[in-house]
């Protein structure tokens, strides 16, 4: 028998939704529609006719095991309203439905949410698109980062090794830089000329490691077989690297228990080693070592240290020439800057100071020679420029002058007359100044304890004559011009007594010369410095005279050759040292 109070319940129920706008049907017991109001109907693209009646999942089939039937067997069951949103492919639409229990039956509301997932979607894909594209900046910012921590790196790496010639010390700079950018710790290899390896460049970023990195090191040499990294990179001149280092990789690279003692506490996990090769030939290596927790190298870091190890083979082999062009200039130097005579109670020093950085000689030059008759001569003199030229030409300038000197035995205005006739005749396409003293005494002088002071100058500064009592005379000569322009005019000595204990000092133009600074002052720089150095060894004065007057810097090649007489009679000083002349002829 039918409930008329719950069919008027139901009634009421329909009379209360059949005008609503929103979207609404009731399912009765059976799952059967017992009403769909207008708006529900439209929005399942239905006739309410077509649905009123019918079980809902034989209508909709595909809502059975879904959202939807989950979401009403609920309510039906638990009495409690809730509601869902899902997706229902077959309308291709989004829905939100909530459901409730009445006594008319199962009550079912809902919309078509499709436009506003649609637009949530949107909204959604478009910050997940800002979040890409920020986490993408983010990336793009730290490989910019990282690039440009790279590159100078790689500047500091072209600056800090040219900046020195010592290869050792170019190396040791090297290791310091790249690590800890591009590694945990680096050991840098050098192959000195007799083919022996060293490994000299060491550094690591945990300090508490660094002295286990020296204990591996010390031992690696003569340890790496030659399946290791740095003999295969030395042999093959090719990178060798090691992403993942195992157990067996140690094993077969190391040959003693005792290295691989000293390496364990390193933990080493990933390996790099790339040869330093330059004009196509490999001195060295360097390799990149990282722990554990560092992992193995980046594509980036490898790149990197490619380019570095181009530019540390550049360094180093400039710093292999430098060294070698210092040997050369060094065996040119003792050729044609030979020590002084150091004749009877004459004591003679020298010093010489090059402007060009990496050529220890220019164009300046000393000289001191017996002649036949005993006199000693003296000539300081320079030719222009500042290089290996220079030097050249200076060397010849200087064999004209010691030969014409002996073989003519002439005043030295005569002396660089000759000289620099001899320049123009046989074609030298050189130019220089030069001053040429000699020191004469005779047996009268020698009882007077005096000595006499004979020169010319051919555009050179004149020379200073320091006294016992520490006065100062500027020694000056009619000036001629340089030598090597065939000059037809006469040449004039000039002419001074030289007394016992007093100094004599002839100089270049690069002593006292100065940016910004008259002429006449430097000069008198040098005169004052002198008068206050009167108790000075000869070896002090001299010292003393460049350290002041030049410093760190030089602007040009400097020569010095100072003079000291010491009494004729008695012993030769102990100061003044042996005596040393070259051997009578004959």
């Amino acid at each position: 028998m039918r409930d008329d109070t719950a069919l008027l319940r139901g009634d009421l129920l329909l009379q209360a939704v059949e005008g609503m706008d929103r979207p609404l049907f009731v399912l009765d017991e059976d799952w059967t529609f017992s009403y769909v109001n207008p708006a529900g109907a439209s929005v399942l693209d239905r006739s309410v006719a077509g649905l009123v009646g019918r079980d809902i999942w034989v209508e909709f089939p595909e809502a059975v095991g879904g959202p939807f039937e989950r979401l009403y067997r609920s309510v039906r069951r638990s009495g409690r309203a809730d509601s869902v949103e899902a997706w229902f492919g077959p309308l291709g639409k989004w829905f939100r439905a909530d459901a409730f229990l009445t006594e008319a039956g199962l009550v079912v509301s809902y919309d078509d949410i499709t436009e506003r997932r649609r637009s949530e979607d949107e909204w959604a894909a478009a910050v997940a698109a800002r979040e890409r594209a920020a986490a993408e900046a983010a990336r793009e910012a730290r490989r910019a980062e990282e690039s440009g921590r790279h590159l100078m790196l790689l500047g500091d790496i072209s600056q800090e090794m040219t900046s020195t010639p010592d290869v050792d010390e170019a190396v040791g700079r090297f290791a310091a830089r790249v690590v800890p950018l591009l590694a945990d710790w680096c050991l840098v290899s050098v192959i000195d000329p007799d083919g022996t390896r060293r490994d000299v460049g060491r550094a690591h970023s945990d300090p508490a490691m660094v002295e286990h990195m020296h204990r591996y090191a010390d031992a690696r040499v003569s340890s790496n077989n030659s399946s290791a990294p740095v003999p295969m990179a030395l042999r093959n001149a090719e990178p060798v690297v090691i992403a993942q280092l195992t157990q067996h990789h140690l094993d077969t690279m190391i040959a003693d228990d005792a290295s691989r003692d000293a390496l364990a506490p390193l933990a080493p996990s990933a390996v790099a080693t790339f040869p330093f090769v330059a004009r196509g030939e490999v001195f060295g290596a360097f390799t990149l070592v990282n722990g554990a927790e560092r992992g193995p190298h980046t594509a980036a870091e490898l790149h990197t240290a490619q380019i570095a190890a181009r530019r540390a083979a550049q360094a180093l082999d400039n710093a292999r020439l430098v060294s070698l062009n210092h040997q050369v200039a060094e065996r040119l130097q003792l050729s044609l800057l030979s020590p002084p005579v150091q004749p009877d109670h004459l004591e003679l020093a020298v010093r010489y100071r090059p402007a060009t950085q990496g050529v220890s000689i220019g164009g300046d030059w000393y000289d001191a020679f017996l002649q036949p008759d005993g006199d000693t001569v003296l000539v300081i003199g320079d030719v222009m420029g500042h290089d290996i030229e220079a030097a050249a030409a200076m060397g010849q300038i200087k064999t004209l002058v010691r030969a014409i000197a002996y073989d003519r035995q002439e005043d030295p205005a005569g002396l660089l007359s000759r000289v620099d006739h001899a320049l123009v005749g046989l074609g030298l396409p050189a130019m220089a100044t030069a001053l040429v003293c000699r020191v004469e005494q005779d047996e009268a002088e020698r009882a007077a304890g005096m000595r006499r002071l004979n020169w010319a100058t051919a555009g050179h500064p004149d020379p200073l004559l320091l006294l016992p009592d520490g006065r100062v005379e500027d020694l000056s000569a009619p000036v001629g011009p340089p030598l090597g322009i065939g000059w037809p005019g006469e040449r004039r000595d000039g002419s001074a007594p030289m007394p016992d204990g007093s100094t004599l000092v002839l100089f270049t133009d690069g002593l006292f010369e100065r940016r910004g600074l008259p002429l006449d002052d430097g000069r008198a720089q040098v005169r004052a410095l002198l008068a206050s150095s009167a108790g000075l060894t000869l070896t002090e004065l001299c010292d003393r005279l460049l350290a002041e007057m030049l410093g760190d810097g030089v602007e040009d090649d400097v020569a010095v050759l100072a003079v000291r007489a010491h009494p004729a009679r008695g012993e030769r000083p102990p100061e003044a040292g042996p005596e040393i002349v070259p051997p009578l002829p004959g």
